[in-house]
């Protein structure tokens, strides 16, 4: 089976921001592959189903950002995937807004989502797929940053389309593997 998650915060007041790209992008999987993402089981909202005759499993942590290891943690131990076959899908402030990056492993970087997972799970030998919401502006504070909501109808059609573009490397991962994955994912966007 193979699991990707998509780290976030839960609650209406998050949807849409910038640190919920991983929530984004499952919902759009979720659409794109039918596969209803409404259980709730080991502190995250799962979604089980069949994408290109292989079973996938879409996860969207309910722990809250800092805490998304829990949910990680307590999926891997009890379905205990190949490693990979684990993806985690994340914003990264490091990235112009749209931007996607994939990578077959890494550290946590400044990421606390993926510190409180790398922490819990002892491994960081996992899939990483980090979608850009660019830098915070001068006089902003970070969390500030993370947690707004994008400021222009460009800002968010260029998010739009990242995570579209980020289901198409998702699925190509499931398909293909992650070196294939990678070319989808890291090649320039149109215009670039």
């Amino acid at each position: 089976m193979h699991i990707v998650i998509g780290l976030g915060n839960p609650g209406r007041e998050y949807a849409r921001t910038r640190h919920n790209v991983g929530f984004d992008v499952i919902d759009v999987l979720s659409e794109k592959l039918s596969i209803p993402v409404t259980r709730l089981a080991m502190h995250g909202q799962i979604g089980e189903g069949f994408a290109g005759g292989k079973k996938l499993m879409l996860v969207k942590p309910q722990t809250f950002m800092n805490l998304s290891g829990q949910c990680v943690t307590e999926i891997v131990s009890f379905y205990k995937p190949e490693m990979d076959h684990l993806l985690l899908v994340y914003d990264d402030i490091d990235l112009p807004l749209g931007k996607l990056r994939l990578r077959a492993s890494g550290s946590a970087g400044t990421h606390n989502g993926m510190r409180s997972v790398i922490g819990l799970l002892g491994r960081q030998d996992f899939a990483r797929l980090r979608v850009g919401v660019g830098k915070k502006p001068e006089g902003w504070e970070l969390a500030d940053w993370v947690l707004s909501h994008y400021q222009t109808a460009e800002e968010r059609q260029t998010q739009f389309d990242a995570f579209l573009r980020a289901a198409d490397t998702v699925v190509d991962w499931m398909n293909n593997g992650v070196e294939s994955a990678m070319r989808v994912a890291n090649a320039p966007k149109e215009g670039q």
